[in-house]
């Protein structure tokens, strides 16, 4: 996901320590989570063999299905670099989004 591996010394607040026998021997910063979201489109669009933008409609419905299971709208833009990426409206996303819960709820119903 983009993670950089540095010395402990260099270490900041944010950044995951990892410590071997006691002893501190490697630092981990994780990107933004806004960073692993344009990783996470980036490997879609290589699974997909082609931009997010030239999927078909079931297509894109499919990759927000993925994304939200992932969290990638709980990242800050989140739904408009989605949108973006698929090169729809905001509003679409948002359709497909409620698309999707409405189609979980009818499956709890049904007690799939």
């Amino acid at each position: 996901m983009g993670a950089e591996l540095l010395g402990p010394a260099q270490a900041e607040v944010d950044d995951v320590v990892l410590s071997w026998e006691g002893e501190d021997v490697l630092a981990v910063r994780l990107p933004q989570l806004s960073e692993s979201l344009d990783h996470i489109l980036v490997a879609m669009e290589r699974r997909h063999g082609m931009p997010l933008a030239e999927l078909d409609r079931k297509a894109k419905q499919e990759v927000v299905r993925i994304l939200e299971a992932r969290g990638a709208f709980s990242v800050r833009h989140g739904v408009e670099t989605v949108a973006g990426a698929l090169g729809v409206s905001r509003f679409t996303v948002y359709n497909y989004l409620n698309r999707e819960t409405a189609l979980s709820r009818e499956k709890a119903a049904r007690g799939e």
